[in-house]
Order: C-alpha cells, then sequence, then structure tokens
C-alpha cells in the first residue's frame, strides 16, 4: 500500500514539473498593451471613491431653511361668487351666494409685516387671511398688485416684529446654483423642496413678456407665492407656476426674479401702481433660420425690427436692423434676456446697450421711458395720442392706433380705419390715455360686449360692438 502511495505523489510531482517546464520554455509569449483609442468605454465603474461628494462638501440647508420657513406664511383667500339658484330662489326673489376658499404662500420682507405674494393667490379676494409659521393668524389688506408680472403685495397688523427674508440680487444667481422653495402646497404648511437653477429668463407666454427663474426644486398648487432662497436663505424669486400635463409638479417649477418682484412692490409702496419703463423697440432673438431670411450673418443677439415714436431707444438713436449684443454688460441671446434685465427698472433709469450695426459695435447709452402703448384686444397695439394727431381728425380726446391685429387688419381697413384712427371710449368710458383704456378693460366683465367708440382715417365717428 506504501509503495502504491509513494507511486501516485511521484507522477503528480512529475507531471507538475513537465507543465512548469512548457509554460516557462515552450509556450509563446502574449504580451498585454493598454492602449487609449479616444473612444469612451460603454460604462462606469460602479464604486469610484474619487469622485463622490464627502459628506463636509455637502451643501447644509439647514440655516436656511429655518429661516426662509419663518418668514413664509400661508395665505387664504375666502372669495364670494353666486350660487345655483332653484325655482324657489327666483320665485322669492333671492341671490344665492356660496363662499369659495384658495390658498397660496406669501413672504414677509420687513419687520413691519408687508407680505409678497402672487397677484393670482389674492385675486378676487373678499377676504384674506394670513398664517404665521407659529399659528398665529391676522387678517391682510392688499396694498397694491400688478397681473402683467403676477405680483402683489399685502400688509398684516401684529404686535411684535416678524422675520423676515432679505431679497438677493437675482441677476447674480447662477444656473446650477442649488435653491430652496418654501411654501404651502396642498395646505402642507412650512414646506421646504431643493433643487437647482435650472434656466434663467424662461418665457413660457410665447411673447416675450417673461422672465422665469426655472428650477428643479418640486413645486405644487399651493406653492404659489412663495419663496426661492439661495443656500444663504435670501429671496431669488417668487415661486409662480409649473410646468404641468396633470396641474402637479413633473419636473419644472417658475419664479419671478427677486429683482423684478423688489421693483414692483417699491413702485407700489411709492406711487400706489406699477411704473414700468420700456426701451421702446420691437424685435426678436436671432438664429441660423432667421439670421438666413434676414440676410444677415450674426446668429445671437435681438434683432430691432421697429423703434417705438418718441421713446428712449428712438432719442438714443436705436435704428431698425441694430442686433442688441449686450444689456449693462449682460450678454444677451434671448428676448427674455432683455425683458427680464428691464423688468427690474424703472422709468428714467438708464441701460447701456452694445449693438452692432452693419457690423461695426457702438455702446448707446438709452433711458428708459414710461410705457405708453397697449394692445387692445381685437385692434391692435395703441399709444397715447399727442396733440397734433387730435388736431389731424379733429378728435377731443383719445388713444392712437399704430398697429392693427393682424388677424382684423382686413376687416378694420375695409371699414376705414387704418393706422393713425383714434379710439375714443371703451365700453362708453372717455378714453384720454393707455391708463384708461387699461382700467375700462379691467372693469369689462367676461359676458359684456367690447364697445369702441373711433373717429376714422377719414375722420368719421364710428361705433363697433364686439361680442
Amino acid at each position: 500500500m506504501k509503495k502504491l502511495l509513494s507511486l501516485v505523489l511521484v507522477s503528480a510531482l512529475g507531471g507538475a514539473l513537465t507543465l512548469g517546464a512548457y509554460k516557462l520554455f515552450l509556450e509563446p509569449e502574449n504580451k498585454f498593451t493598454l492602449t487609449t483609442s479616444g473612444v469612451s468605454a460603454p460604462y462606469l465603474p460602479t464604486s469610484n471613491t474619487g469622485t463622490v461628494l464627502g459628506t463636509n462638501e455637502a451643501p447644509d440647508f439647514t440655516i436656511a431653511a429655518e429661516n426662509a420657513v419663518n418668514a413664509v406664511v400661508h395665505v387664504k383667500n375666502v372669495s364670494i361668487s353666486s350660487g345655483s339658484m332653484t325655482f324657489e330662489d327666483l320665485f322669492f326673489g333671492r341671490n344665492p351666494q356660496r363662499a369659495q376658499m384658495g390658498t397660496g404662500s406669501g413672504v414677509i420682507i420687513n419687520a413691519d409685516g408687508y407680505i409678497i405674494t402672487n397677484n393670482h393667490v389674492i385675486n378676487n379676494s373678499d377676504q384674506l387671511t394670513v398664517t404665521l409659521n407659529n399659528n398665529k393668524t391676522f387678517n391682510a389688506k392688499i396694498i397694491g398688485s400688478d397681473p402683467k408680472t403676477d405680483i402683489a403685495l399685502l400688509k398684516i397688523d401684529a404686535d411684535e416684529d416678524l422675520p423676515f427674508v432679505a431679497f438677493a440680487d437675482s441677476d447674480q444667481a447662477k444656473i446650477g446654483e442649488w435653491v430652496l422653495a418654501v411654501g404651502n402646497p396642498f395646505n402642507l404648511t412650512s414646506t421646504v423642496t431643493a433643487g437647482i437653477i435650472s434656466a434663467k429668463a424662461r418665457d413660457l407666454s410665447g411673447t416675450s413678456s417673461q422672465s422665469f427663474i426655472q428650477t428643479d426644486a418640486a413645486v405644487n398648487p399651493g406653492n404659489s407665492g412663495g419663496a426661492l432662497v439661495n443656500t444663504r436663505g435670501e429671496l431669488i424669486g417668487i415661486n409662480t407656476a409649473i410646468s404641468s400635463q396633470t396641474g402637479s409638479y413633473i419636473g419644472y417649477s417658475f419664479a419671478v426674479p427677486s429683482n423684478i418682484a423688489r421693483r414692483v412692490i417699491e413702485d407700489i409702496m411709492e406711487f400706489g401702481n406699477v411704473q414700468n419703463g420700456i426701451l421702446g423697440i420691437s424685435g426678436g432673438s436671432l438664429n441660423s433660420e432667421s439670421a438666413e431670411k434676414l440676410g444677415i450673418n450674426d446668429t445671437e443677439g435681438i434683432y430691432v425690427d421697429s423703434v417705438v415714436e418718441e421713446s428712449g431707444a428712438e432719442k438714443a438713436g436705436i435704428k431698425k436692423g441694430d442686433i442688441i449684443k449686450e444689456i449693462d454688460h449682460v450678454k444677451v441671446s434671448k428676448f427674455a434676456d432683455l425683458t427680464g434685465h428691464i423688468g427690474a427698472k424703472r422709468v428714467n433709469d438708464v441701460v447701456n446697450l452694445k449693438i452692432s450695426r452693419d457690423g461695426t459695435i457702438k455702446n448707446i447709452a438709452v433711458t428708459l421711458t414710461r410705457n405708453e402703448m397697449l394692445t387692445l384686444p381685437l385692434v391692435g397695439r395703441v399709444k397715447n395720442a399727442k396733440l397734433e394727431d387730435l388736431k389731424r381728425l379733429k378728435a377731443p380726446n383719445g388713444i392712437k392706433i399704430i398697429e392693427l391685429d393682424a388677424k382684423y387688419a382686413d376687416y378694420w381697413k375695409n371699414n376705414g380705419v387704418k393706422v393713425g384712427a383714434i379710439i375714443t371710449a371703451i365700453n362708453d368710458t372717455k378714453i384720454n390715455s393707455v391708463d384708461d383704456a387699461q382700467e375700462a378693460l379691467k372693469n369689462k366683465s367676461d359676458y359684456e360686449p367690447l364697445r369702441i367708440e373711433l373717429i376714422n382715417s377719414n375722420g368719421e365717428k364710428e361705433r363697433y360692438n364686439f361680442r
């Protein structure tokens, strides 16, 4: 037995020595070479400690959240509307009414109890209440509002100084910067969500009239009027809208930049209304397609298609065909960039434009003027009439049509109404300025027809009813 075991061991050892000799002396050598071909690997390692963000580097939102939560309030809007009328109501001459309640958020901006929110949060309210983070509730009054920017200013009277949020310069906010959205979604009070700034100068209307900060922080119904703050707890925007197919958050939300909101409420507090300054141009953003149509080489900037008469742009020498490259040293690539920057300015502020004219770069300072234009439904653009405009058509008062609505232009022209005609009254209200026209439209109910009195291009007085 021992002889047999010895024989097996000797055989195994001999085989191992033979295999080793073959590997060492006889098998061909395979060299492995690592090359960089410039083609990325189709996968990434599951563990890469060199790129993991350490806990010491992660952003700390706790202080910013605590400050913002205490300065963000819950706004309740109670409105009285007509209810369904029964036969008994009709017989007894009763007008049934019912209360409807809407909710939103607001931001305390000073210790005296001034609160900024969205216009749509407080619109058509019969009673407004504000609940603080400490559960104290106050009646609120509306100081003023601006439907165009969707900003409103409220005031509550508290018996103590209130916590508030300081304004930041929203122009300095960067894409990719961390932000917090604070508000009361679905009546869940004091809710904080985090995200980054996804884009700036975003226009949702398609009319180049908006300039929102876009963020991926979760915002839902009830967040409207709440705060968008940076990691220092400073206000950079007022949460206003969401982009959604369901009515709830699916990825992006939008905030009015703090610079625009601040200018609006300062105007309301100082003047009682909003003093909108305008540059006085119309045009559009450039790209390869529009540049080819216009026969120019530039694909970036704002192309000036027309200049409003007596505006700051006309007085400064801006001309049709100019291309605006920068405003106050900020690059302009789309019209919302221009809209957002001017939206934070006031009448008589000066902005510095860098323009390209026939390939030559020029720097031009423009003083913003008061907005004297309005787009009138069914008619087109109108502006305040000069004395000579009124005298030419022997009009006692009115505003001047400067551009007919493209959809109804043929209708107006067939009735002798051309550019230069004077509108003297809207819904039986005498019109002396675009402010009067705006007020007349505001006071018109949805069921009331639009009635326009004007003096046409032949000096004839006419009246039009639109339903």
